[in-house]
């Protein structure tokens, strides 16, 4: 089966990271902080993120290698062939990111946020607010 979709972006991220070589391998390893800028047609939809809230946010991995099936994990040579779905590796034929982030500041229609391997360009498809107890609904604030 063969079925295509269509995905509108709606932002973009901002970074100082701009090559996928300076970027760090996992977030925690030195990633900086990025601004998410979305839209102004989206603004409705954003209105209510809040500082310190965490949300998740799909990315298109834009520089990704697609034609690529398996790497070995952390590019190190000694570390055994792994197919790229058991792998947070970028390089893979559908490079979606998904990216837990906690928003350091507002500005208008951005967000600075905690985000893991940010690239500059990178288009941001969505955002949704991340809640720890599964399907729970609370406030932001």
């Amino acid at each position: 089966m063969r079925t295509s979709y269509e995905v509108r972006p709606i932002g973009y991220v901002e970074s100082p990271l701009v090559d996928r070589e300076g970027a760090p391998k996992q977030g925690f390893e030195g990633a900086p902080d990025a601004w998410l800028v979305f839209d102004p047609g989206i603004a409705e939809g954003i209105r209510d993120l809040a500082v310190s809230a965490d949300i998740f946010v799909l990315t298109w991995l834009h520089r990704a290698r697609r034609h690529v099936l398996a790497v070995h994990t952390r590019d190190d040579p000694r570390n055994p062939e792994t197919g790229v779905f058991a792998t947070r590796s970028q390089d893979r034929p559908n490079p979606i990111g998904l990216h837990r982030v906690r928003i350091a500041a507002i500005d208008g229609p951005a967000c600075s946020c905690e985000i893991s391997k940010p690239s500059t360009g990178r288009p941001s498809w969505t955002s949704s607010r991340y809640s720890p107890t599964g399907g729970e609904r609370r406030p932001f604030r």
